[in-house]
């Protein structure tokens, strides 16, 4: 069977997994509005109708957290690639049942169960890359997995569009349920060929190493870093490296959860765990998952095509982070865009505040909204702009840093078990807030903007004092940037000691020898 050893195309096919978890998000908002959705589940015209929407929308991210928990067990035991494609077996028996569900208990079942691939891949996904990929492109290529969920929004969202105008429109108290049944079923096919389709692609060297198979890491890491070539420079400097972090963790036993509460490591783990909290209560989710009620708040009229422009904001503004966030860095990312998402919130909830008022229907696609603007065109464009604009600065900071950076700040040995807890909690708040949202929305409803200002606000503070940059730094060298003693505020040496072994190496000056039963590795000279 062939294998495929291109970087972009590994991490990018694994990034599908990311897809998996955009079509999550979505998965509700283009069928929130439509009475095909609320006539059949009854979630309409209530309070009692928000906390059941709220159920429904959290039954997946609850799926979720189960999944991240397992996650490591899964990654550690079976590799990172046979978990990504046990993941799409999840995804696809979900889909199914929620394809076919009759009523509210199987519907929220099947995305349960789809919910344990969404937290299976968001894990091991960015490990699976990190693990892959060289110190100089990693943030570009675990950012891929952000795009990914970016698209993953953007092609459910609308597809749920397009079979939103099934059986006379959205509005239409008679609409059969092909208006969400066929988006669930479509979605199907992408976990399809992501189970399919990983077994062409590489384990992790890292993960071979760590089970002593190093003559397949070796081959992997000349087949990834050296062009096939063995005795490459590189190859040899990062096997070195890689082969006596995992000595060390082995002497220091640093290897199951227990080791996670070690001083070094725990204080990573928080900052793992706080950043995919944060990433939650900036409250983008509020935009992703009830996007449709906001923009029928701000009077607009097609709510649902006015909501499709925000994902393919959301798709576009990733590719800056994509293409720069290696050279601009991870800390600038996540400092400047909680400040702008703060301030834009703010203005939000004071424009909403000053100019709506309260509102009440009890039918029809806008019977879950309580506040409402009308008659001040100028101002529910603003609101529309500012929405907009929040997407933008979340795409290109936050959305793809809060994968990167804790999938790789963790010694090798605890790197699944650690990110499997730091995406637990993501999936944590996800569940709490696709709860929460629809009663805030019905009861503080503009007020809930100050609310998540508050939380980008005290992200800020959070992440100036304890998120040092790590760009350009190996996974091996994590230690050394976070056991320095130095205050996160503070610049580290520049460069990498990767760098210094493999000129070492080409220079004749160091030579390596491998676990192989093979001649010593040295270079060419």
């Amino acid at each position: 069977m062939r294998t495929f050893y291109n970087i972009y195309v590994i991490c990018g096919f694994a990034a599908i997994g990311g897809g998996l978890f955009g079509f999550d998000i979505s998965s509700m908002s283009g069928v929130l509005g439509t009475s095909a959705y609320t006539n059949y589940f009854g979630v309409q015209g209530s309070s009692e109708a928000s906390y059941r929407q709220g159920g429904i929308t959290a039954s997946m991210p609850f799926g979720s957290l189960l999944g991240a928990l397992c996650s490591s067990f899964i990654a550690d035991r079976y590799s990172r690639k046979v978990a990504i494609q046990i993941a799409s077996l999840f995804w696809i028996a979900g889909s199914i049942l929620q394809t076919a569900a009759n009523g509210l208990p199987l519907l929220i079942i099947g995305r349960f169960i789809s919910g344990i691939c969404v937290g299976i891949a968001s894990s091991v996904v960015p490990v699976y890359q990190a693990e892959i990929a060289p110190k100089e492109i990693r943030g570009r290529v675990v950012s891929l997995q952000q795009w990914a969920i970016t698209w993953g929004i953007l092609l459910q969202y609308f597809i749920q569009y397009g079979a939103s105008f099934v059986d006379g429109g959205a509005d239409n108290r008679m609409q059969g349920t092909a208006a969400f049944r066929i988006p669930w079923g479509i979605q199907i096919f992408p976990a399809l060929v992501l189970a399919i389709g990983m077994m062409f692609f590489p384990h992790s060297p890292r993960w071979l190493g760590a089970q002593d198979r190093w003559e397949e890491a070796i081959n992997v890491l000349a087949k990834l870093h050296g062009g096939g070539d063995m005795n490459h420079p590189k190859v040899l400097a990062e096997y070195q490296e890689i082969e006596e972090a995992l000595r060390f963790e082995r002497v220091e036993a640093k290897s199951d959860f227990r080791a996670l509460l070690q001083p070094s490591i725990f204080k990573r783990v928080i900052l793992g765990i706080s950043i995919q909290m944060w990433s939650q209560l900036s409250g983008v989710n509020v935009l992703m998952y009830y996007v449709v009620y906001v923009m029928e708040a701000a009077g607009i009229g097609d709510a649902l095509l006015a909501a499709s422009i925000q994902y393919i904001l959301n798709v576009l503004l990733t590719l800056p982070a994509i293409l720069y966030l290696d050279q601009w860095g991870r800390r600038p990312s996540l400092l400047v865009g909680s400040f702008f998402m703060m301030a834009l919130l703010f203005i939000l909830g004071a424009l909403e505040g000053i100019y709506g008022h309260s509102f009440y229907t009890d039918s029809g696609p806008m019977s879950n909204v309580t506040w409402i603007l009308e008659g001040n065109d100028n101002v529910s464009r603003a609101i529309v702009a500012l929405s907009y604009l929040f997407v933008c600065v979340f795409a290109v900071t936050w959305g793809p840093t809060s994968w990167t950076y804790p999938a790789e700040i963790f010694p090798n040995q605890v790197r699944a078990k650690a990110v499997s807890l730091a995406t637990a909690s993501n999936w944590a708040w996800n569940c709490v807030l696709a709860f929460a949202v629809p009663p805030l929305l019905w009861t503080i409803n503009w007020r809930m903007y100050f609310l998540f200002g508050a939380f980008n606000g005290l992200a800020f503070i959070h992440m100036f004092l304890t998120a040092p940059e790590t760009k350009g730094k190996t996974l091996e060298e994590m230690n050394e940037v976070f056991e320095s003693g130095r205050p996160a505020w503070k610049r580290g040496p520049k460069g990498s000691r990767l760098d210094v072994l493999q000129q070492q190496i080409a220079e004749g000056n160091l030579k390596v020898r491998t676990k192989l039963i093979l001649p010593l590795f040295q270079s060419k000279n």
